[in-house]
C-alpha cells in the first residue's frame, strides 16, 4: 500500500490539474432561459477568409469566378464543436458601406477582417455562431461583374451554402483547398436592401442548407423595382447600379453593362425574360414553391425606393405556401430595424430567438407568438395574428361628377377628364378643389370615425383615350392636419450622438451604435397609397395592348400596400392623374383620358371599429388646404 499511495496522489493531482483544464478549452454551446449564452470568447475568435469556386464565369475570362467569404467563428469550433452561420452577402462592403452609419470592412496584415460591419459578429459569434460577410460576385474581393439580380448574383450566394455543407469547393488565398469542417451546415441568410435580395433569391433555389432568411428592405422581383404594370421608374438602372458597385476599372465590365441596357426592354416597359430571371417569387432561377428556409421579413411602407409591393407579393406567396414566417412593419422609409425608435434591444432579442430556433434547435416558442408586429403610428407598434391585419373589409370608394367620393354609384354617363403629362406629386394633389387639366380629384366628407387601411387598395377604373395609351396614376390622399412620420426626411430617422452597445467588442470592432429616433412633422395631408399602370399593359404585363381610341375599356390594377389610419375628422381623397414625375422619369403621352364615374371606384381594405354604413358628403365641395409642397425625395434616393 505504501508503494501505490505516491502513484494514486500523482492522479489524483494530475486528474484535479486536467479536467477543469480540459472543460475550459472545449466550451460546448450553452442555452440558458431559452437563448444561447455568451460564453465563446470574441476577442480570441478565428478570423479567415475563402475564396468559394462557383459555377459561373460572368466576366467570360474562361475561369469560374470565385466568391470571397470573410469568417469569424468561435475559437473552439471545428470537427468538435460545429456551428451554424449566419451569412450577410452584401456588394456595399468597398462603396457605401453597411448600416446607418456606412461602416465598411477593415483587413489585417494577413489580409483577414479585422472590423466585420454591423453587430451581428459581436453579438453572435460568442453565442455559439459562425459570421460570415460574403462579397457579391463582380464586388469588393470577389471576381467577376455583377449581374443585378440575375445568374451570377444568385448562383455566387447558392455557391457559399453548397460550400458550407459540402457541395462546393472553395481555397484559401495559397490555392491549397479550404473545407467547413467547423459547421453544422445550417445556414441563415439576413441584410438589408441588396443584401437582403440576395438572401431571398439564393431561398428561391431551394438550396439545401438554408435555414432561415431575413430579408430587409428587400427586393423579389426586379421588375416591381423598376417597373410598376409597364410604368418605368428609371431607365437603364441596372447598368448604373452594376458601375457603381463595381470598384474594378470600368473596361472589365463594360461587355456585362452593355447586354444590360440591350436586355432590359426599357423601350417599352414591358417584362421580358431580363426581368423574369430577377423574379424570386415566380422566376427562371427560382421560384417561391422552392422555398425550404423559414423567412422573417421586414419592410417598411412608406419605402419608396425598395418600393413596399415587394414585400407584400412575397409575403403572400410565402402565406399561401404555408412557408413558416414572421413580419415586421414599419411606416419609416429605407431604414433597418436596428433603428427603429425605442426597437433596438427588442428587435436583437428578437432576432437572437429566431436564429436560436432555427438554427441551434432550441423551442423557445418564437413561432407561437403573434405573427405580426406593426408600427400604426411615430413609433407606436401593436402585435397582431398576421399582416395584412385580418377580417379587413373591402369598401369601393365612387367618384362624383361634384368632386366628392362615397359608396354610391355615380349617376350613368357621367364622366372627368385630364390629360396624361408628367406631373409631380405635390401638383397632383395641390388645391385640391380647384380644376386642374393633368388631373381629376375626389373627396369625402369628414370621416365619422378613424378608419386604418392595412393592405393593398386596388384602382379600378373604366376609360377610353383620344390616343392608343396613357401612363394612369391613382393616389389615396388623408386630409386632416396631424403628426405623421416624416420618412421624407432623414429616410425618416435621426441619428443621436448616443450611442448602446449589443455584444462583445474589440480595439478594432466595438459592438457600439448610435441610436436614432423617428422624424415626426405635423402637415395638412399625407398621401397614402400610389399606383402607377401603362394602360397599354393592363391585361399583360409582357405583351402590350394599345385601348382602341375612343372605345371604353377597364384598367384595374393594385396600388403599393399601406398600413395607415385616417382619423376621424379628416377627409379621404381620390386623385387620378396620367404620368408620376416624381418618381418615375417617363414623359407624359399627352392622350386625353376620359373616365366614366359610374364604372369607376377605388376598393379599400378597412379594419373597422364601427360598420362603415356610408361616407358623408359635404354640402360645398371641400376645397383643401392652400398649396403644401411635401419635401421631394432627398439626394441618393436611389441608391440601396
Amino acid at each position: 500500500m505504501s508503494q501505490l499511495r505516491p502513484a494514486l496522489v500523482a492522479v489524483a493531482l494530475t486528474l484535479a490539474v486536467a479536467t477543469p483544464a480540459q472543460a475550459a478549452a472545449t466550451p460546448a454551446i450553452t442555452v440558458e432561459n431559452g437563448r444561447t449564452q455568451p460564453v465563446f470568447s470574441y476577442a480570441d475568435a478565428v478570423r479567415e477568409h475563402v475564396y468559394v469556386e462557383s459555377p459561373v464565369d460572368s466576366d467570360q475570362d474562361g475561369a469560374l469566378d470565385k466568391v470571397r467569404v470573410d469568417i469569424i467563428r468561435p475559437k473552439e469550433s471545428g470537427p468538435r464543436l460545429k456551428v451554424p452561420v449566419v451569412i450577410d452577402e452584401s456588394p456595399y462592403y468597398d462603396n457605401s458601406g453597411r448600416g446607418n452609419e456606412g461602416e465598411r470592412k477593415e483587413y489585417d496584415e494577413a489580409g483577414n477582417v479585422a472590423k466585420f460591419p454591423l453587430f451581428y459578429d459581436n453579438y453572435f459569434v460568442p453565442r455559439g455562431y459562425a459570421v460570415l460577410n460574403v462579397d457579391m460576385l463582380g464586388t469588393t474581393r470577389s471576381e467577376g461583374c455583377p449581374d443585378i439580380g440575375g445568374k451570377a448574383d444568385v448562383l455566387g450566394g447558392k455557391a457559399v451554402i453548397d460550400w458550407l455543407n459540402g457541395r462546393a469547393k472553395a481555397f484559401r488565398a495559397d490555392g491549397t483547398p479550404a473545407v467547413a469542417d467547423w459547421t453544422t451546415g445550417k445556414a441563415a441568410m439576413i441584410g438589408k436592401s441588396y443584401d437582403g435580395t440576395l438572401a431571398n433569391a439564393v431561398a428561391a433555389t431551394g438550396v439545401k442548407g438554408l435555414e432561415t432568411i431575413v430579408p430587409i428592405s428587400a427586393i423579389s422581383s426586379w421588375y416591381k423595382y423598376q417597373r410598376s404594370n409597364g410604368v418605368i421608374y428609371n431607365h437603364d438602372y441596372a447598368s448604373w447600379l452594376a458601375g457603381y458597385i463595381d470598384t474594378d476599372p470600368a473596361a472589365k465590365c463594360q461587355a456585362v453593362r452593355d447586354r444590360m441596357d440591350a436586355e432590359d426592354g426599357d423601350d417599352t416597359g414591358d417584362h421580358n425574360r431580363f426581368w423574369a430571371e430577377r423574379d424570386y417569387i415566380d422566376g427562371l432561377l427560382g421560384d417561391v414553391s422552392k422555398v425550404r428556409a423559414s423567412v422573417f421579413v421586414v419592410h417598411t411602407v412608406n419605402d419608396l425606393n425598395v418600393k413596399p409591393d415587394n414585400f407584400s407579393t412575397w409575403w403572400k406567396a410565402l402565406a399561401d405556401r404555408n412557408v413558416p414566417r414572421k413580419i415586421w412593419v414599419g411606416q419609416t422609409q429605407h431604414v433597418d430595424p436596428f433603428d427603429f425608435e425605442g426597437r433596438r434591444t427588442l428587435w436583437v432579442e428578437t432576432l437572437h430567438r429566431w436564429f436560436d430556433h432555427w438554427l441551434h434547435g432550441v423551442r423557445n416558442g418564437i413561432t407561437r407568438e403573434p405573427r405580426a408586429d406593426v408600427e400604426i403610428g411615430p413609433a407606436r407598434w401593436i402585435t397582431q395574428r398576421d399582416w395584412p391585419a385580418p377580417f379587413a373589409l373591402n369598401a369601393s370608394l365612387r367618384p362624383a361628377p361634384d368632386g366628392t367620393l362615397g359608396l354610391k354609384r355615380a349617376p350613368r354617363k357621367s364622366t372627368a377628364s385630364f390629360t396624361d403629362v408628367a406631373m409631380s406629386e405635390n401638383d397632383m394633389v395641390a388645391e385640391i378643389g380647384t380644376a386642374n387639366p393633368g388631373r381629376v380629384a375626389f373627396t369625402t366628407g369628414p370621416l365619422p370615425l378613424d378608419l386604418r387601411l392595412s393592405g393593398t387598395p386596388t384602382a379600378d377604373l373604366r376609360v377610353k383615350l383620344d390616343e392608343p395609351t396613357s401612363n394612369l396614376t391613382a393616389l389615396l390622399v388623408d386630409f386632416g392636419e396631424q403628426p405623421r412620420v416624416d420618412w421624407r426626411r432623414g429616410q425618416g430617422i435621426t441619428t443621436l450622438t448616443e450611442e448602446d452597445c449589443h455584444g462583445e467588442s474589440t480595439e478594432a470592432d466595438d459592438a457600439c451604435y448610435r441610436k436614432t429616433v423617428t422624424n415626426v412633422a405635423t402637415r395638412p395631408l399625407e398621401i397614402v397609397a400610389r399606383g402607377w399602370i401603362d394602360v397599354q399593359n393592363r391585361h399583360s404585363l409582357s405583351h402590350a395592348k394599345p385601348l382602341p381610341v375612343g372605345t371604353y375599356g377597364t384598367v384595374k390594377w393594385l396600388t403599393l400596400p399601406q398600413d395607415y389610419t385616417f382619423r376621424k375628422g379628416h377627409r379621404i381623397g381620390l386623385v387620378i392623374a396620367g404620368t408620376d414625375a416624381t418618381y418615375s422619369d417617363e414623359s407624359g403621352t399627352g392622350a386625353n383620358v376620359t373616365v366614366d364615374l359610374a364604372g369607376s371606384r377605388v376598393v379599400v381594405p378597412f379594419v373597422l371599429g364601427t360598420p362603415l354604413t356610408d361616407v358623408p358628403k359635404d354640402t360645398a365641395r371641400f376645397r383643401g388646404p392652400e398649396r403644401v409642397d411635401l419635401p421631394e425625395p432627398e439626394p441618393g434616393f436611389h441608391f440601396f
